[in-house]
């Protein structure tokens, strides 16, 4: 389609004249984000003036901003889970909303180790519509020629529970997928999958998978970019592959269906889309049997262009992984979201990983920051906070959440009109102490991170791993289970004690004084287990109820089960032979 010379945005041209409406709306909302943000208080004030939680603080029809933070305080899950669970027993009134809790969206189940489950009206799928429909015009002012082909997505869905109350409970992406917005969408010649909803809406992960893939290889060279919400499960549709390559290679030759697919509404597409095609089931065996994998993805899906997959966060450990798998290719990160609420979106979505920033859309919820570290609960507005500085994000919802901290830490790194931009830094809980130490998800990160590069000239890398507190020692100790990924002679032992060391050398300094001079803390020790261990243990999460769409290694673990399956795979264990370095610091 043409689009009208006299169109034009300040983020770029737009590809068409859809595209250049929605550029236009995010440059209205950026624009004036601190008008929007009243606007938005007011409505969700006005509206859910006579609930329970409202009326509870005496805001008596307030609908300002200084009022708000004067009577309304800041809160965590415990502090509203009775509320939730009263509706979700099955009381109708107006408690947190005045319009009906629709359902609950659960949480990945890894985030913080519980499942949460958050309110939310019908309305807010036409929000979270709104965000999505952002994406793609963003992205083609950076990819041309998306229109012309497919993506290849990896999108799951998982069988949802019931409350005790009737109210369905399903994590936000199930919902999403199981929505008319999803699933009678209008055609978007730039927004067009390979796999077919058949499959997509398929509870069984296996048969979901093996479809979505064999879909996947018979639209080889219409493939234009690959994708699934997090890195992690990108990686787990390569890995699939690997496993199964010759029963789909066998469906393509001969033009039938694995038996093992016994989806009904899956066979029913599948019979009218899969023709036996021996051409392309040889070049199948052919690239899949080899036993170098480096670049597979451009090899099998040649006219990729990028990898569109969360790689922020604990998900940035993936990133070597994927660049082995992908030849390189770039990754990118659209959105910023959660299931209390969507934030916003990546305007540079093909920008490094280490480099995403995202832009708060402020008709998408009403946002306060917290000071992180500051101990104070004092907040700042969306368009007050200070380039450089940390904040912990605080949400106030249209389904009834009220100045609830979500857990976020965020890094703001500039302004796109009136509107900030986030670096997203980590999840606020902390993963291990020991003593007076206190080790968090970014730190162990950067510690895996900075050990791993001693591995690099025996070609292996560290592609999964997770953490415990050992208190059972005496004196307790940092246990690191790691799952390596060897492309030649594996790493001696010797070498593998001084990655303990080297991960001891990268934590802070209360960890390494506790190691040095209060001896309060053991050597570090990490647990090699084989290949496949974290794959077992995604498949352990999801048997109990996890979603496959939002599940997250967790980076910490303390569950005996969970324990005893990675101790039953590990085949080398390692210690640090020193002590790391630390001198008392100077106090000026």
């Amino acid at each position: 389609m043409a689009v009208d010379s006299t169109i034009s945005s300040p983020l770029g041209p737009p590809a068409c004249e859809k595209d250049a409406k929605a550029l236009r709306f995010i440059e209205e909302m950026t624009r004036n984000a601190d008008a929007v943000q009243e606007r938005v208080l007011a409505e969700i004030l006005s509206r859910n003036a006579e609930t329970e939680y409202l009326k509870r603080f005496k805001l008596n029809g307030a609908i300002d901003r200084e009022t708000f933070k004067t009577k309304i305080p800041v809160i965590t899950y415990d502090d509203v889970q009775p509320e939730i669970q009263r509706i979700a027993n099955g009381d109708r009134s107006p408690i947190l909303s005045a319009h009906p809790i629709s359902e609950f969206l659960t949480s990945s189940g890894t985030s913080a180790g519980e499942r949460k489950l958050m309110p939310t009206i019908k309305e807010e799928l036409d929000r979270r519509q709104l965000l999505y429909s952002l994406l793609m015009p963003v992205m083609n002012l950076y990819v041309p020629g998306l229109d012309k082909g497919k993506g290849l997505y990896f999108l799951f869905v998982k069988s949802e529970t019931r409350t005790p109350g009737g109210l369905l409970a399903r994590p936000v992406l199930t919902s999403y997928y199981k929505s008319e917005h999803f699933k009678t969408r209008p055609f978007d010649p730039y927004n067009v999958y390979t796999s077919p909803n058949e499959a997509i809406l398929c509870p069984d992960s296996f048969q979901s998978m093996y479809t979505q893939m064999l879909c996947g290889l018979i639209e080889r060279n219409q493939v234009l970019r690959l994708g699934a919400v997090f890195a992690s499960g990108l990686l787990r549709a390569i890995r699939f592959l690997q496993l199964n390559w010759a029963e789909l290679a066998h469906d393509i030759q001969t033009g039938t269906l694995n038996p093992k697919i016994t989806d009904q509404k899956i066979k029913d597409h599948m019979k009218h889309f899969i023709k036996p095609d021996p051409k392309l089931a040889s070049f199948v065996v052919q690239e899949c049997s080899n036993e170098n994998w480096e670049g597979i993805i451009i090899k099998i899906w040649p006219n990729t262009k990028y990898l569109d997959v969360i790689v922020t966060g604990a998900m940035a450990q993936y990133i070597p992984t994927l660049n082995y798998y992908s030849g390189g290719l770039p990754l990118s990160c659209t959105m910023y979201a959660s299931s209390e609420c969507y934030f916003g979106l990546n305007l540079n979505p093909m920008c490094k990983p280490s480099e995403v920033s995202y832009t708060i859309m402020p008709n998408m919820a009403y946002f306060e920051f917290l000071h992180h570290e500051s101990g104070s609960t004092r907040t700042v507005g969306l368009t007050e906070v200070e380039v450089g500085k940390e904040y912990e994000l605080v949400i106030t919802t249209y389904a009834g959440l009220n100045r609830y901290r979500v857990g976020d830490i965020l890094r703001v790194t500039g302004f796109h009109n009136s509107t900030p931009q986030f670096h997203f830094v980590r999840r606020k809980n902390v993963l291990l102490s020991i003593d007076s130490d206190k080790t968090d998800e970014s730190e162990l990160q950067k510690a895996v991170e900075n050990a791993s590069k001693l591995l690099s000239e025996f070609n292996t890398s560290v592609v999964e791993y997770t953490s415990y507190a050992d208190t059972e020692t005496i004196p307790g100790h940092y246990v690191i289970y790691w799952e390596l990924l060897t492309k030649a002679d594996s790493p001696s032992h010797e070498v593998l004690n001084m990655c303990c060391l080297e991960m001891e050398q990268s934590l802070n300094s209360v960890y390494r004084q506790c190691r040095v001079a209060d001896h309060s803390i053991g050597p570090l020790e990490i647990r090699v287990v084989k290949s496949g261990t974290f794959e077992e243990l995604m498949d352990y999460a999801i048997s109990r109820g996890a979603s496959i769409n939002q599940y997250k290694v967790p980076r910490c673990v303390n569950f005996t089960p969970i324990m005893e399956l990675l101790d039953s795979r590990v085949v080398s264990v390692h210690f640090s032979q020193d002590l790391p370095h630390w001198t008392p610091e100077r106090i000026r």
